[in-house]
């Protein structure tokens, strides 16, 4: 997968300014080509979102990696506000829980949101996991 002609652009929406840090060396270090953002909640990623929306060029990203618990605003109120603002239409940005969180209601939760949310994954990454989620991705 190192070998992609055009690099993968992500949001990483989490509060954990460590988990970011190694997050991101984990995302890099499993794909070369990757530009990685990171806000630190819901509220500086939909303004981030909306940004770039209005931006000509790159646009808005190819995954954004969205936590669940954050303060000023959680992933869920993050989820419905972008579906309120219609900020992807056209459904260009792949959106993947990616929690601590290990209680089935969240987890059910997080399907209810499908086809926006395609799927939830449990802190914390690891490069097997982020190999796996692009590897399906790229085969979908």
């Amino acid at each position: 997968m190192t070998n992609n002609s055009r690099s993968v652009s992500i949001l990483l929406v989490d509060d954990d300014e460590i988990n970011n840090f190694i997050s991101i060396k984990l995302i890099k270090k499993a794909l070369v080509s990757s530009e990685i953002k990171a806000c630190l909640n819901g509220k500086f990623a939909i303004d981030e979102l909306k940004k770039l929306k209005e931006a000509p060029s790159p646009g808005l990203p190819d995954y954004i990696l969205l936590d669940i618990n954050m303060p000023l605003m959680n992933g869920w109120e993050f989820l419905d506000e972008y579906k309120r603002l219609d900020i992807d239409p056209e459904g260009k940005s792949k959106i993947y829980i990616i929690s601590s969180s290990v209680f089935s209601n969240d987890i059910n939760r997080a399907k209810s949101y499908r086809p926006l949310v395609k799927d939830f994954i449990s802190k914390p990454l690891n490069i097997e996991k982020i190999r796996e989620l692009f590897e399906a991705e790229k085969l979908a």
